[in-house]
């Protein structure tokens, strides 16, 4: 039943972060797992973060009074949020839900991380993000309905604000139902051929009993996204992606009434989004197709998608939200340019009004660019995070409504800062682009695989099934206290390096006890991956409160990519070298890969991300020198990312491939042919870029494999991968702990599949976030199972 639109707020955004400025919900989180909090303190600390966003937006100019402000709040993932909207637990979790299906709190976490044998939901990265959701798990018997009223909860508790304060009517925001199922995977022993999108119209029924409840309580606006409809990587054809849209909201759009001419409202407005990219491609028009629903306002990405040209049939009863402002990245847009866009587009398109939105949800950005007491003056005028893009997408919808006059000194201020962007020293270094223009394809090569093989055996006399971890040990609540008091100048550096090498040496002396085969320096001088490295290498700037919300309660600094990247001086030489003087055994230099550098920072976007990759590659293709001069004889150099970068359409992805694979190896193909290169991959879908691994030519590539269960090992069994691999035995983001038996039945599994001269024992991914306990018992499991097939083979 279409209706005249309602009045949708010209200015609007698709989600803001949900951490805090402190990232209280972090803290609050972690204090309820380690059971020094209750559940109802939680609550009511995420009941004042929401209060406080709300209100912070509308200072910041959104409309308190007409869902300008999303719900876009989570206590850990918003893909979960639908798994317990839905009650779509798998069965191993059936026993702890309540209410008809109902997830406790407690138990909403026990999915998320597991508990004892039952291993949490499989985690991966959303679209190209470094967001990690959670993948539900549908079968033909997966329980699915509208369980869980939390949302209208939160609803209602903004609009009507216990504390008498000031009302904010929010706009929910949820996974779509098409989205939702398109990332789900089959749940164990589903038959062959069933796919979770066969649940669609159960799913849809449970979003439409959602929906009246909403409406029941006065929502008059919901929020759902859709970015699946951007990407062809899903494996699903684009006709079966857009049936599954019209029947999904022939249901929610047509069937439900809006309300109108004295008719009680079935459900609130719907605005469908459609972030991270372009909804038009050669696949299919996503943008007519949900044109041609009821819905009553669609967003598109345009900054990741082009703007469209020409009248959109069904534009014309609907709002189209501009995403004009980034919501990936945080440099200042240029406004001027912005509203050139924007003027006209209504028209254009045919669409019966035009609101101004970001591009995706501000999920992905820091909080507040003046929070930031140390960043150059200079650099922050370039710069908008979360509050300051929410400024820019009210200005451009004051520009739009009321004219370039009443917008002309914020417009004139934004063209001044891109203007001293571009000028400024140390954006473009003269030396560093002669570098790069005089590589050769000679750059990227090194000798072949089986020549190298056997020099490396020669030095580092390994056992089949070599064990290993892959970098960092736990950084305690002691490492990190004295590297803050260092940072704030209250310890010297000869006491900080004093209880960096203390630590070091513990590390290798418990890896040595473990009986790991090659060992690592434990890293407790890094705070993150990316940012120790940032924190040395010109051509980059680092935050103080920058944070952004990597999965669950985890948060990353990413650093400000901004110049031209060098290196000035070595920056792991001293620790590894260190390390590796306390042990007779090998010792892996670690670094962390271009590709990953880039992904993990906010980039410049003034340069080809392949030419700024091969900046990135030349300071680390210097530092595996040094280390090779060092004597070190393995060096790690990690591309967790490059799954992650992936465009969402396959027609860009050699193009892609190309400069990330080149990158990489020309990091590492100065490399003497008896030093061992490793790589470490995790948290993606690997089958889409197995070729790509293999371009690599690392003599060793460790992967995620835990909690799927060794799904990639047939994957690279079938494309005759002949390389040394390390199938992740110990899923290391959930604190259980993996019994013998479970870690044998993986590493049998593994060389049973691919050659077992090929094939390495190691847990999915770096230890930082585990405790000494967990991770000490973890290991000597692992190792008691690589011995116990190594005796069979």
């Amino acid at each position: 039943m279409a209706v005249t639109n309602p009045h949708l707020p010209t200015a609007t955004i698709l989600g803001y972060p949900r951490i805090g400025r402190r990232r209280e919900l972090k803290r609050a989180v972690e204090s309820f797992w380690a059971g020094r909090t209750t559940a109802d303190e939680l609550e009511a600390t995420a009941r004042d973060l929401r209060l406080t966003t709300a209100r912070r937006l509308v200072d910041l100019g959104l409309d308190a009074g007409n869902a300008a402000v999303p719900g876009s709040f989570s206590y850990y993932d918003q893909v979960l949020d639908a798994v317990a909207l839905l009650g779509a637990v798998p069965d191993r979790f059936a026993g702890l839900t309540a209410d008809g299906g109902r997830l406790p709190l407690s138990a909403y976490f026990t999915v998320a991380r597991g508990e004892g044998d039952n291993a949490p939901l499989e985690m991966t990265k959303w679209f190209d993000t470094n967001y990690h959701y959670l993948v539900p798990e549908i079968g033909p018997d997966t329980p699915i309905g509208f369980v869980d009223d939390r949302a209208v909860r939160e609803f209602t508790e903004l609009a009507q604000p216990a504390d008498g304060g000031q009302a904010v009517v929010t706009r929910p925001a949820f996974v779509g139902p098409v989205t939702f199922l398109l990332l789900s995977k089959p749940a164990d022993g589903s038959p062959e051929g069933f796919r979770p999108l066969d649940r669609l119209d159960d799913v849809v029924a449970a979003y439409a009993d959602l929906l009246r409840a909403l409406a029941a309580a006065g929502a008059p606006w919901v929020q759902l996204d859709e970015p699946a409809l951007v990407t062809d990587l899903l494996d699903v054809p684009f006709d079966e992606v857009a049936d599954a849209v019209r029947r999904a909201y022939a249901t929610l759009a047509t069937e439900l009434s809006p309300g109108a001419d004295g008719v009680a409202a079935e459900r609130p407005a719907i605005l469908v989004t459609a972030p991270y990219g372009d909804l038009r491609s050669e696949a299919g028009d996503g943008l007519a197709l949900l044109a041609g629903t009821d819905v009553e306002a669609i967003a598109i990405d345009l900054v990741r998608g082009a703007a469209p040209t020409g009248p959109v049939p069904g534009l014309e009863t609907k709002t189209l939200v501009a995403g004009a402002i980034d919501g990936h990245n945080i440099w200042r847009a240029d406004l001027d340019a912005r509203l050139t866009l924007l003027e006209g587009l209504g028209a254009e398109l045919g669409a019966e009004a035009v609101a101004v939105g970001t591009s995706t949800s501000l999920l992905h950005v820091p909080h507040d660019v003046a929070d930031e007491p140390r960043l150059d003056a200079d650099l922050k005028s370039w710069l908008a995070f979360a509050d300051q893009k929410v400024a820019e997408v009210v200005t451009l919808a004051t520009g739009l409504t009321e004219g370039r006059a009443a917008v002309a000194d914020r417009l004139a201020e934004s063209t001044a800062a891109v203007r001293s962007r571009a000028a400024a020293p140390g954006v473009v270094v003269p030396a560093v682009r002669e570098r790069t223009a005089a590589l050769t394809a000679a750059d990227v090569e090194r000798a072949p695989y089986a020549q190298r093989a056997a020099a490396q055996q020669a030095r580092l006399n390994l056992p089949p099934l070599p064990t290993t971890t892959i970098g960092s040990f736990p950084q305690t609540s002691e490492i990190r206290s004295t590297r803050a008091a260092w940072v704030r100048g209250e310890l010297s550096d000869a006491d900080y390096t004093a209880a960096m090498r203390a630590e070091i040496a513990s590390t290798v002396a418990l890896q040595e006890e473990l009986g790991l085969d090659v060992l690592v320096h434990g890293e407790p001088e890094r705070n993150d991956m990316v940012q120790y490295f940032a924190e040395q290498l010109d051509g980059f700037a680092t935050t103080v409160n920058g944070w952004v919300q990597s999965y669950g309660s985890r948060c990353v600094r990413p650093p400000i990519l901004w110049g031209d990247v060098s290196r000035p001086a070595p920056l792991t030489v001293e620790w590894t070298a260190y390390a590796a003087s306390l042990t007779s055994r090998p010792v892996k230099g670690m670094l962390t890969g271009p590709v990953t550098i880039l992904a993990w920072s906010f980039v410049r976007d003034d340069l080809a991300l392949g030419d700024t990759a091969d900046q990135v590659a030349l300071a680390l293709r210097d530092e595996v020198t040094d280390l090779e001069a060092a004597g070190i004889g393995v060096v790690q150099v990690d591309e967790p990312a490059l799954r992650e970068l992936l465009p969402l359409r396959r027609s860009a992805h050699p193009g892609y491939l190309d400069w990330s694979v080149r990158s990489f190896r020309l990091s590492t193909a100065g490399a003497d042919i008896a030093t061992q290169v490793h790589t470490h991959l995790c948290y993606s879908e690997f089958g889409q870029v197995i070729g790509a691994i293999d371009g690599l030519d690392a003599d060793v590539t460790s992967v995620e494999a835990a909690r799927s269960r060794m799904e990639i090992v047939p994957e690279l069994a079938d494309a005759g991968y002949g390389r040394g691999i390390g199938p992740g035995v110990y899923d290391i983001h959930s604190p259980r702990v993996p019994s013998v038996q479970e870690v044998t039945d993986l590493v049998e599994l593994a060389a049973k599949s691919i050659d077992p001269r090929l094939v390495w024992v190691n847990p999915d991914c770096g230890l930082k976030t585990r405790a000494y306990a967990e991770t000490k018992e973890s290991l000597a499991n692992l190792v008691t199972a690589a011995r116990t097939v190594r005796a069979t083979l």
